[in-house]
Parts: structure tokens; C-alpha cells; sequence
């Protein structure tokens, strides 16, 4: 029971060790995307929300060394105790072997023990001390190498708590760091939020224009799947199906995508999500509601965006006012890459896993480079998060 939990802990500590090196590396993915542009000046409220987005993953970097400090500290106390006995039982084997030594010493000329075996009464007595001679020698050898077993093991168990309160001293100073700039951060985020709070009507309108155009290509996706799978169904002899009716070649697409979920590979080559999937508060005006269909990634400028599994070009979306989006359809599942600055592929071509579909459009304005991803299973609209290998 107690190996069993052991080997739960170190198996826990690796996966905290692998996130706590993941979200370092966002964090400097976060600086070099939203923070390294010095050329675009950005408005109080761009600046605040890129802002949020490093703040959400230093508080995750914090927790996730708080919780590996926490195991080091168990760990430190349990191998502390463990010591402890190991010592008490190290000085009782010493005890005894010291005493055998004394009584051997004693017995140990030949004299000794000729006279020990000339004075049994039988030939099966003499036999049986002989053997016992023989046992309590082979015993005493075994004593020994207990005594230095455990002398080797107390040894180990040392080196063990003096790295493991080396990684936690690391640690602690890395987290403290980190805290500290947490805070720094916060400060200015709060003096930007500040100033925000003088204009939040003209914000929450400026937010909610933003919204009104994402949800009018939102619509326009959403009619353009109806529309495929009203004609796909159609080609089959299938109508008034609400859901794609697949074709052997394409329930197979479909089969693999799914078995692909959480392996999926990302649309960019190097990204950070800087908005989640779903409805929630918007990060810096928290009394406007924003709702996305899918995730935004920041990215480089000039970055291309790869499709993310093979399939067929469905659409190219063009609205007036907005940037190009291209639906790729995967049997009944779509995946959807919109803002758009430069497109290569139309509708009807095939593509495979990660070839390049288009580039990422750049705001000259802001300095952005954003790409708006989502997955349709059919029409409904599913959180990418649990698709692309660790989003």
C-alpha cells in the first residue's frame, strides 16, 4: 500500500513538474506575442486584457508550485521519519552483532570449540553442534551484511533529503519570483482598469460592436453547415435530416477524427489561447458578458495556420467588414480558422494534417495576430480545448 502511494506521488509530482515547465514556456510565448511589439502603441484596454491573459497563467504557475512544494514537504517529513527508524534499527543490529562478536571472541579458539564437540555425549550430538557452529557463523555473516545494507540505504535516504529540500528551496525562491511580479503586474493592470472606469459605457460599446460582428459570422457559418448537410444528405437520397447522413469513405474521416480527440495538433505552429470557449465575463469590463463559439489564439505575425486533421475545404467565408474564414469539413465534424489575412486553398480541395491553408491576418493598429478557431460536431459548436493537444 504504501509503494503504491509512493509511486502516486512521484507519478504526480512529474505531471506538476511537466506543467510547471509548460506554462514558463506560455509565459514567454505571452511576452514575445503581446508584449515585445513596441512599434503599435496599444489602446489602456488592449493592453489590459493581454494583461489578464499573463496574470490567469502566473496564478496557475503559482498554484501548481505551491502544490509540488506541498508534496516535497510530505515526502521531506515522511523520509525524515523513515531516517529515524532506520537509524534505531541500524543501532540495534549493531547491539546485537557487537554482543555476538563478544561471544564468539570468547569460544573462538580451536581449543575451544574441540573441546565443545569432544564433550558431546553422542555422535548425533557432536553432528548437531557442528552444525550449529556452522549456522551461528553463516548468521554472523548475515548480521554483517544487514549492518551494511542498512548503512548504504540510511545513506541513500540522506542524499534523497538533501535534494529533495534542494528542489523545494528552488522552488520556494521560483515561486516568490513569480509572486512578485504577480503583483507587479496586477498593479499596473489595476491603475489601467483604473482609468478605464471613467469610459466603461463607451468600452462596454465598443466590446458589444465587437460581439455583434463575431456573432453576424457566427450566423453565417451556422447557415452555411445547414446548407452542406442539407446538400450532402440530399446526394445521398437523405432529406430533411438535420445532421450529416456519411458516406462509408467519410464515416471513416469522421471515426479517426474522433479517436484523434486530445492529439488533434494546433492550427499554428506557436500560439497562447487568450480566449477561452463559451459565455463568460469579459477580463477587464466584468459587467459586459462575451460569448465565443471557439478559442482565440495569438500568435507571430506572418504565422500560417495548418489544418488540423485531412478533409475538404467546405467554404470560404467572406463578409464585408471581416477577414476570410475557411470551413474544413472532416465527415460530420468541421473545423473552422477565421480572420484570415491571406488564403491558400478554395472550396472543394482536399487537404491533409497540417498543411498550410492560409495566413494569419495582422492588425496594423493594435500590432495583433489573432486567429479564431472552432470545431462543429454538425452544428453544435465544441470547446477546442478538450480536441488540440493540450490547449
Amino acid at each position: 500500500m504504501h509503494s503504491v502511494s509512493a509511486q502516486d506521488t512521484t507519478k504526480r509530482q512529474q505531471e506538476l513538474e511537466a506543467q510547471r515547465i509548460r506554462l514558463k514556456n506560455e509565459i514567454k510565448q505571452i511576452n514575445q506575442l503581446l508584449f515585445t511589439n513596441t512599434k503599435t502603441r496599444k489602446n489602456a484596454l488592449n493592453e489590459a486584457e493581454d494583461l489578464q491573459v499573463k496574470l490567469s497563467v502566473r496564478v496557475e504557475l503559482i498554484k501548481v508550485t505551491n502544490e509540488q512544494v506541498n508534496i516535497l514537504t510530505r515526502r521531506i517529513n515522511l523520509n525524515q521519519r523513515n531516517i529515524g527508524n532506520q537509524r534505531k534499527e541500524l543501532e540495534l543490529l549493531k547491539e546485537d552483532y557487537a554482543r555476538m562478536i563478544q561471544k564468539s571472541y570468547a569460544s573462538k579458539s580451536l581449543k575451544n570449540r574441540l573441546m565443545f564437540l569432544f564433550s558431546s555425549e553422542s555422535f548425533l550430538q557432536a553432528y548437531k553442534r557442528i552444525q550449529y557452529l556452522k549456522q551461528y557463523a553463516s548468521y554472523r555473516r548475515k548480521q554483517g551484511l544487514a549492518i551494511s545494507e542498512k548503512t548504504q540505504l540510511l545513506q541513500k535516504l540522506n542524499q534523497t533529503l538533501i535534494d529533495e529540500k534542494g528542489k523545494k528551496v528552488v522552488l520556494i525562491k521560483e515561486n516568490r519570483a513569480v509572486q512578485e511580479q504577480l503583483a507587479e503586474e496586477r498593479k499596473q493592470q489595476q491603475s489601467l482598469i483604473k482609468n478605464l472606469k471613467r469610459k466603461e459605457r463607451s468600452l462596454a460599446a465598443q466590446i458589444s460592436k465587437k460581439q455583434k460582428k463575431r456573432k453576424e459570422i457566427d450566423r453565417e457559418i451556422n447557415r452555411l453547415i445547414r446548407e452542406a448537410i442539407a446538400a450532402s444528405n440530399k446526394a445521398v437520397g437523405k432529406k430533411g435530416s438535420k445532421i450529416f447522413e456519411l458516406t462509408p469513405e467519410a464515416k471513416l474521416i469522421a471515426a479517426n477524427f474522433s479517436a484523434n480527440k486530445g492529439r488533434l495538433p494546433w492550427p499554428l505552429e506557436k500560439g497562447i489561447v487568450i480566449q477561452k470557449f463559451g459565455r463568460q465575463p469579459h477580463p477587464v469590463v466584468k459587467t459586459t458578458t462575451i460569448q465565443s463559439n471557439g478559442v482565440t489564439l495569438a500568435t507571430a505575425p506572418s504565422t500560417q495556420v495548418r489544418a488540423i486533421f485531412e478533409g475538404e475545404v467546405m467554404s470560404v467565408v467572406l463578409i464585408k467588414g471581416s477577414n476570410p474564414s475557411v470551413l474544413i469539413r472532416h465527415g460530420n465534424f468541421i473545423s473552422v480558422y477565421k480572420n484570415l489575412g491571406k488564403l491558400y486553398v478554395k472550396k472543394g480541395d482536399k487537404v491533409k494534417a497540417k498543411q498550410a491553408i492560409g495566413e494569419v491576418f495582422t492588425n496594423q493598429q493594435t500590432g495583433k495576430t489573432e486567429l479564431q478557431f472552432s470545431i462543429f460536431n454538425n452544428v453544435k459548436a465544441l470547446n477546442p480545448k478538450g480536441w488540440i493537444y493540450q490547449m
